[in-house]
């Protein structure tokens, strides 16, 4: 099955018309909430809870633009992920807990997983109903990929992996049968998209976990 890919920035008009073209769909969070002006994304859409944003930028997590998210753009969503802890492990899925019944009211939630966590912790959570959202740091996201994608068939659920944006971070994708990943790379470098849409429309048939991270 073809990877779905997602932007997680709307980046240019021009880069808009490419992505569109390549049936790239976008990641919105509510930092980008004034993009819109109360209107739909302009492409089918996912909804992230923007607690990455926040990591990054050393502030708490922004409850009231996610739940203004929810309310303007929640029903038109493909998936919506429930907010977490970035690395936070267990103490992200108690809080993650705590808001997976208001976000199950919108739309198909996603469990974020984080260091710390281990797929035994989610195991009984996660199915058709509640996806897989593979956060944390990078190099345990990419470390631990293969135990996500694994539990995800097994309990047959959406498996998505943030932050995708070499043709390598695809190819693990690939091997852990993941149903979806985002990145920023080609909706801010327009040039990036026909490396990376090519390699995600691939069946990749390499075993590629065992390598090195970079």
């Amino acid at each position: 099955m073809m990877l779905q890919a997602y932007a997680s920035r709307t980046g240019t008009r021009r880069n808009l018309e490419a992505l569109g073209r390549a049936g790239w769909r976008l990641l919105c969070e509510p930092s980008q909430l004034s993009r819109y002006g109360g209107t739909l994304p302009p492409l089918p859409y996912a909804i992230d809870n923007g607690a990455w944003g926040c990591y990054q930028r050393e502030v708490p997590f922004d409850a009231i633009g996610f739940q203004t998210m929810l309310d303007q753009m929640g029903a038109g969503a493909d998936w919506i992920v429930v907010p977490d802890i970035v690395a936070g492990g267990l103490d992200s899925l108690r809080f993650s807990m705590g808001w997976l019944g208001q976000v199950s009211r919108y739309g198909l939630p996603l469990l974020a997983v984080q260091d710390g966590m281990v797929p035994e912790d989610v195991r009984k959570l996660v199915g058709p109903d509640v996806g897989i959202f593979l956060g944390g740091t990078t190099e345990w996201k990419l470390r631990t990929m293969r135990s996500w994608g694994s539990l995800a068939r097994e309990r047959g659920a959406r498996f998505h992996v943030a932050r995708v944006n070499t043709v390598r971070r695809i190819r693990l994708c690939q091997d852990a049968n993941a149903d979806s990943f985002d990145g920023t790379s080609v909706s801010r470098f327009a040039v990036n998209l026909p490396r990376l849409d090519n390699e995600r429309r691939q069946m990749h048939i390499f075993d590629v976990l065992g390598e090195e991270i970079p």
